[in-house]
């Protein structure tokens, strides 16, 4: 049993489906804000876009909202989200207050910390093998109309973690209080972080849906570069060129750039391209035309413990020819740990995201197999939107294994939806 959905922003193959998938078409909307509560309820196929659009006018905001704008509020709470403000806010599926699950018995059942708890708890990082959300009240935040932005560089890798830390511990940056904070490695000697201001005070603001592009205006040779936005530009700031992924569609060369339409300037358009090379592999025949072996995806975001995350950067940048990295930290934000994602409350890790491929090596998988056991050798975790090769018993260790099996078993005892695993490694 699958959704029947128009949009995706998962990255691993998947087995050609023999059956028809659920309808979500009546699952896509905003069904109520209540600016008082500084709530919402929203049907889980809805986009962030359509989220966003609905909460801004009230000032309002979801605590996470994940960088590109065809995410879906059920997809960041089964599958995982993480944006700027997760080293204060934490992960989506820490926002939720209930939701309504869709279990595989057929059942819609109310989930939240005191109702089917376990169900609740496991959620996050099922990928749909638990139950779909069809509703879901989250949280919201108050958000000004205006970020100011302070673009660091840094030309030690070691430093930058450092400062990294010193605003999550302190929360402020040269004594002000900083609502957002990620950061973008370009070598190991130009890496920046950008530090975020909510604001009220009105002023000349940034465009980069146009013909200017937002990671590029981060760099500069030294010191601090300041920059301003409207909060929907900088909720979508990563969204027109996919961070820096639409350089493969030529979508950065002013030539292109000009006559590209900007509506079509979005990660929905660029995913479909990808979809399309896909189904035909463009890409490798283009690599064989010109007499070069075929490329490996390597498409990922892992997770690290913040002391760890230099060596994991240094390892990387010796290893793998890759360029640019995101940086995301986060913090959970309270006491509770969420089984099928461990990761240990009141510490600080790193997201390092990095989006590209590289020339096949000797097995299937192989650079992918190299980062996975980099980032177990770490103590961190990989999402798991992606390619996976790791073993069961490394996966069930890794990803509550134990304790998936026994919420599978109360909610999906006869097995109409697919096994974790099967999901995410095996592919079906």
């Amino acid at each position: 049993m699958r959704l029947a959905k128009p949009t995706s922003n998962l990255f691993r193959a998947r087995a050609k489906a023999t059956a028809k998938g659920l309808d979500t078409s009546g699952l896509t909307g905003v069904i109520a804000v209540d600016p008082d509560a500084r709530t919402a309820d929203v049907a889980g196929m809805c986009t962030y876009e359509d989220l966003v659009a609905a909460t801004l006018p009230y000032g309002l905001a979801p605590l996470v909202v994940p960088q590109l704008k065809t995410i879906t509020l059920g997809g960041a709470v089964t599958g995982l989200g993480i944006e700027s403000t997760s080293f204060r806010n934490g992960l989506p599926h820490e926002s939720v207050l209930e939701m309504d699950v869709l279990t595989g018995t057929g059942e819609v059942l109310t989930a939240s910390p005191n109702q089917h708890a376990d169900l609740f708890r496991a959620f996050p990082n099922s990928y749909g093998t638990l139950g779909y959300s069809v509703r879901l009240r989250i949280e919201l935040e108050t958000v000004r109309p205006f970020v100011a932005l302070k673009h660091v560089r840094f030309h030690s890798l070691g430093e930058l973690v450092a400062a990294m830390d010193r605003i999550i511990e302190t929360g402020g940056y040269d004594g002000t209080p900083v609502d957002y904070l990620d950061g973008v490695v370009f070598s190991a000697d130009e890496s920046y972080l950008c530090v975020g201001f909510q604001t009220s005070t009105p002023g000349p603001v940034s465009d980069y849906t146009g013909q200017q592009i937002y990671y590029r205006s981060i760099q500069h040779a030294d010191g601090v570069k300041d920059d301003r936005l409207t909060i929907h530009d900088y909720l979508w700031r990563w969204d027109t060129d996919w961070f820096w992924c639409s350089r493969a569609f030529g979508a950065q060369d002013p030539r292109i750039r000009r006559v590209w339409p900007r509506r079509y300037r979005r990660s929905s358009v660029y995913w479909k391209l990808i979809a399309y090379d896909r189904r035909f592999n463009i890409a490798d025949r283009i690599e064989k035309r010109n007499g070069r072996p075929p490329r490996e995806r390597v498409v990922q975001d892992i997770e690290v413990p913040i002391e760890r995350t230099a060596e994991f950067l240094e390892w990387f940048l010796d290893n793998v020819p890759i360029e640019p990295m995101w940086l995301c930290p986060l913090r959970l934000r309270g006491d509770d740990t969420w089984p099928l994602y461990p990761l240990r409350p009141h510490h600080t890790y790193v997201n390092v995201g990095f989006w590209s491929s590289v020339p096949v090596g000797p097995e299937e998988g192989y650079t992918n197999r190299l980062i996975e056991r980099k980032v177990s050798e770490l103590d961190g975790h990989k999402s798991l939107y992606s390619d996976s090769y790791y073993s069961l018993d490394e996966f069930d260790e890794l990803y509550g294994g134990e304790a998936y099996k026994t919420v599978k078993k109360t909610y999906d005892p006869d097995s109409r939806l697919l096994d974790l695993y099967a999901k995410a490694v095996q592919r079906q």
